[in-house]
């Protein structure tokens, strides 16, 4: 199997990373920080109009109809560059509601007229909608406590419970209560729902959102390990002691190589994933969960490396060095505690 990128792939990336570092430079987060929103309408809007919430979505609601593996490297450029914004609940919001019959939904949401937030059902996430009659979506909705993720100034809200998943209206939980994140470039809050009307839903029988969602956070994580990865071995060739750079203590060189092996084992899994799910592989749940735990652990522990090996100046606010950790973190809770994926992952190896 190649998982190497193809020239089109390439050229996405490269096109993707270039408006990245233009319009959403990572001073960004500090400078927003107090604002409601982490990222403007203008530029998410600029970021529409490039493509990059219709990737994969069908061409006939604006979408670009392409693979999965070509949105996890969209997605590993997202976390590069810490990229803020609900580019997650977003990508997965459209294709919900294309899937579920909502042309008209699907096209304003690719078109970055509506933004999605995610919401994910506090404790232990079983449940799903509470059907209360009729046909479809219809009589059915949510109740219970969300914890909202990037949710400000968004129409609708995603809500993957179980194996399905379903878009509500944000107006529908209430007055969020905004919740202080460690990660200056994600807000939180909390809202309670009491019988949410639920617009649109897809099982997994249609499609497994769940799995996608997971995978594509996986794709941001391998982005965060490797810029991090990048940050450090620049920091040890550039910085001296004593006349030499620090990279030729044991210490430091030795850190370097475990962040670049297990960021390589990271992309190698997240890609590998990416085509199981998409080709429909027997073992692709066994496959995803394992990138995500693979991916996450290799973004933390490869950005608490990076600050260490920075020293003093990785632990000041104004080094970006611990603005990668605070957002490891964030994504590494994604979409279900990384301990079930990993109670998963090793109930499903003693099979």
């Amino acid at each position: 199997m190649d998982l190497l990128p193809s020239s089109d792939q390439l050229e996405l990336v490269g096109a993707a990373s270039e408006f990245f570092a233009e319009q959403l430079p990572i001073g960004t987060i500090r400078e927003r920080r107090a604002e409601p929103s982490a990222i403007s309408t203008k530029i998410w809007s600029a970021g529409a109009e490039l493509g990059l919430l219709g990737l994969s979505a069908p061409e006939d609601v604006g979408g670009s109809g392409r693979e999965l593996d070509d949105e996890v490297l969209l997605f590993r450029e997202l976390g590069r560059g810490l990229v803020p914004g609900p580019f997650l609940a977003s990508v997965l919001g459209a294709r919900v509601a294309a899937l579920a019959g909502h042309a008209d939904l699907a096209r304003s949401i690719i078109s970055g007229d509506t933004r999605v937030g995610l919401a994910e059902r506090r404790g232990d996430g079983a449940g799903g909608p509470d059907e209360a009659g009729g046909r479809g979506t219809d009589g059915m909705t949510l109740s219970g406590r969300f914890d909202l993720f990037d949710a400000v100034a968004t129409r609708n809200l995603l809500v993957v419970d179980g194996d399905a998943a379903c878009l509500v209206e944000t107006a529908e939980l209430g007055e969020p209560m905004p919740v202080e994140c460690i990660d200056p470039g994600t807000r939180l809050a909390t809202a309670q729902a009491d019988g949410a009307r639920v617009l649109c839903r897809v099982t997994a029988g249609q499609d497994p959102i769940r799995l996608r969602g997971l995978v594509l956070a996986a794709g941001m994580l391998v982005g965060l390990a490797e810029a991090v990865r990048d940050q450090a071995v620049e920091h040890a060739k550039t910085r001296e002691q004593f006349g030499r750079p620090i990279g030729v203590n044991q210490a430091i060189k030795h850190a370097c190589a475990d962040m670049a092996v297990a960021a390589e084992a990271a992309l190698s899994q997240t890609l590998f994933a990416a085509v199981g799910l998409r080709s429909g592989h027997s073992d692709a749940e066994f496959q995803v969960l394992a990138a995500k735990v693979v991916a996450g652990r290799a973004a933390i522990d490869g950005a608490a490396a990076n600050i260490q090996i920075h020293g003093g100046m990785g632990y000041t606010y104004e080094h970006d060095a611990h603005l990668y950790l605070e957002r490891a973190h964030v994504f590494h809770e994604l979409l279900g505690r990384s301990a079930d994926h990993l109670g998963r992952l090793l109930t499903g190896a003693a099979q």
